[in-house]
């Protein structure tokens, strides 16, 4: 599956008077494009994307006007709300006042692994809020804003969040009620285990875990929360930080070394993570064994 980018906001995103602070562009996300940006006033329409659009506004109060003619609806919108555009629909809009925001577009395929295959038709909207998408929202602006290639796991969970968080909160009708969580089978988990032992040290996406033990990214997320009490990547964190461990205890490698070997993105990234779950720091760690 090929990485969204700028192509799949349909002009949004390439309007005179957009400064954009920082996206996702170049790190390979195929599900999620997210940039955040500074917006001028603007009126205009555009096409029909085949992503869903969901804008947070990090700044106002700010007016934004939707539609065209008798049917078009005009809101004063404050920090953090919503403004949410479905797939596959002409958006006609005018902004007020410069604006903040952070814009998250999903892939469609997102959306239905999240209703476990089925479709999902969600409502247009603009000033609502939604506090857990806000948080996933500046999660994810928060990895771009710190990226490290191992994290791909934890954003690749953060993005099926979301699109739970879309498919079950802003749809139109009754959506049925997410599955009761059932656990992965000893053969599933087991092969889950081993793929993540062979790439440890590698960024490892979900969809990948997930055709390990042949399920969807959110069924596999869920199932295998289920059945380990922990994330996918609270569990590859941990057996990161196991490897570093050993390594630190058994070896002489330098530590930039051991956290390159163990999966961490850099030596501070390895201190940073062994200092929160063990209140050490590698130098120390090794010193004490």
């Amino acid at each position: 599956m090929a990485e969204l980018g700028l192509a799949d906001t349909v002009g949004i995103l390439r309007r005179p008077g957009i400064r954009t602070r920082r996206s996702s562009s170049g790190l390979g996300w195929e599900r999620l494009y997210l940039s955040a940006q500074e917006e001028q006033p603007y009126r205009a329409a555009f096409d029909p994307a085949r992503t869903h659009l969901l804008i947070l506004h990090r700044s106002g109060p700010v007016t934004v006007r939707r539609g065209n003619g008798a049917g078009a609806r005009s809101r004063t919108i404050g920090a953090g709300g919503l403004f949410l555009q479905p797939a596959d629909r002409t958006l006609a809009v005018e902004l007020g006042g410069k604006l903040d925001t952070i814009h998250a577009y999903l892939t469609d395929e997102a959306l239905r692994d999240a209703n476990d295959g089925r479709p999902v038709e969600l409502s247009e909207e603009f000033g609502t809020t939604d506090p857990l998408a806000e948080q996933l929202m500046i999660a994810l602006e928060g990895a771009v804003r710190s990226w490290e290639p191992s994290a791909r796991t934890y954003t690749d969970h953060l993005t099926d969040m979301l699109a739970a968080q879309l498919v079950h909160g802003h749809h139109v009708g009754t959506a049925p009620p997410p599955p009761a969580p059932c656990g992965l089978s000893a053969r599933q988990l087991t092969a889950v285990r081993e793929l993540m032992e062979q790439r440890r040290g590698e960024p490892l996406p979900i969809a990948d875990l997930a055709a390990a033990a042949s399920l969807s990214c959110s069924q596999f997320t869920r199932q295998f929360r289920a059945s380990t009490g922990q994330s996918p990547h609270q569990y590859l964190l941990r057996l990161r930080l196991e490897q570093a461990c050993r390594l630190l205890r058994t070896g002489t490698a330098p530590i930039p070394e051991v956290a390159i070997a163990s999966g961490f993105s850099h030596q501070e990234h390895l201190t940073r993570v062994m200092r929160a779950r063990l209140g050490t720091t590698p130098a120390a760690f090794r010193r004490a064994g």
